[in-house]
């Protein structure tokens, strides 16, 4: 039997899924993993690394050799730097300095975006990791005032957290149109509209703040935040920037094979036009408005295509939800509030979060079996 080899570039949430996803086909597939990461560092749950960071790495700051699936899956740590598509290999600038070059038969992109200082493509040690984590916790602790601002999830996760995390801070969020968290059904807001209030967060809407011009929100700043719709400057002692502007790490990628964004232009079985044997995934794959394929499990469809690729089968199309759905605020003291498409929510128990959902259904279901850290 051939055995091919795939290549994952990018072991963020995505490219982690994929991998274990592929792993159980290890007697037809040699797959390597790249991260500028030593260890898997989420995107996820904003407010909870910035409010409390020890309770956030338990679950989305882990070490790859944790997985049990990706016991035959090689990591590279190492930063992308090209792309041959007619020699099929990239090139990876390790942390030694040295350039290796990993040939494919199937290549995946993962790499995501860059957005604020908690996603950045930088080529990381675990102390590096760990170290940033605490000097960002660190400078929010110190504030007598924190200003937010930004109207997604990012945003309103992070004032909740933020401010029942240190309640005798005072805790604003600025956002630009009349409500918050847009791309939720509109019952979203309301609950959350809720939940912050009672937490004491003074929420501010139509303030759509100026951001200066080669500012990339990627720092917790202390200057007043300026605002083009007429009201007067903000002032806090810390002012975290979640305003949604993310750029796609895609640097290393040949433009062809990028849309007008710079985000990796795919179809909808995930594949990009033309080279069938690429396929991209999570938020740096322009599947639709959202780039849904970073949630909704599109790393099964992935997994599933990739194989029937190289069998020559038919492929399935991704289909993206046409809104946001799932979690807003993480855990919180009282449970975990989920959301449908529809705005309509239903919680979860702490104790069946934290007994059933992370060690049954998150741990063993979804990442299909974990070593105890």
């Amino acid at each position: 039997m051939t055995r091919y080899r795939v290549v994952i570039a990018g072991i963020g949430d995505s490219g982690l899924l994929t991998a274990i996803q592929l792993a159980k086909h290890a007697d037809r597939l040699e797959i390597v993993g790249i991260s500028v990461k030593a260890e898997l560092v989420s995107g996820q749950e904003l407010g909870l690394r910035l409010s409390r960071p020890q309770q956030w790495a338990r679950d989305y700051r882990v070490g790859f050799d944790r997985y049990r699936r990706l016991h035959d899956v090689r990591t590279v740590h190492g930063r992308l730097t090209g792309l041959d598509l007619d020699g099929r290999s990239v090139t990876v600038r390790l942390a030694d300095g040295t350039e290796t070059a990993e040939p494919y038969d199937i290549l995946v992109i993962s790499t995501g975006v860059t957005n604020g200082f908690w996603r950045q493509p930088t080529l990381q040690s675990s102390a590096e990791v760990e170290a940033d984590l605490r000097a960002a916790h660190d400078k929010l602790g110190a504030a007598s005032r924190i200003a937010v601002v930004g109207g997604g999830a990012a945003a309103a996760s992070s004032a909740l957290n933020l401010a029942t995390r240190w309640p005798d801070k005072r805790v604003d969020l600025y956002f630009p149109h009349d409500r918050a968290l847009r791309d939720h059904h509109s019952r979203v807001w309301s609950h959350v509209q809720r939940r912050l209030e009672s937490a004491g967060v003074t929420l501010h809407a139509g303030h759509r703040a100026v951001i200066p011009d080669g500012f990339a929100c990627d720092a917790i700043t202390s200057d007043p935040v300026v605002f083009n719709t007429g009201q007067p400057p903000a002032e806090a002692d810390a002012v975290l920037w979640a305003t949604g502007r993310v750029k796609p790490n895609t640097g290393w990628v040949p433009t062809e094979l990028l849309d007008d964004d710079g985000f990796v232009a795919v179809t909808p079985t995930l594949q990009l036009p033309g080279h069938p044997h690429l396929f991209a995934i999570g938020d740096v794959a322009a599947t639709d408005r959202l780039r849904s394929s970073a949630r909704n499990r599109a790393y099964v469809v992935l997994a599933a295509n990739i194989l029937a690729e190289l069998s020559g089968k038919p492929l399935k199309a991704f289909k993206a939800p046409r809104s946001r759905w799932g979690s807003v605020l993480g855990t919180q003291p009282d449970g975990l509030q989920v959301f449908a498409p529809n705005g309509r929510t239903f919680r979860e128990p702490r104790w069946f979060v934290q007994r059933v959902q992370q060690p049954l259904i998150v741990e063993r279901g979804i990442y299909k079996g974990m070593r105890r850290g």
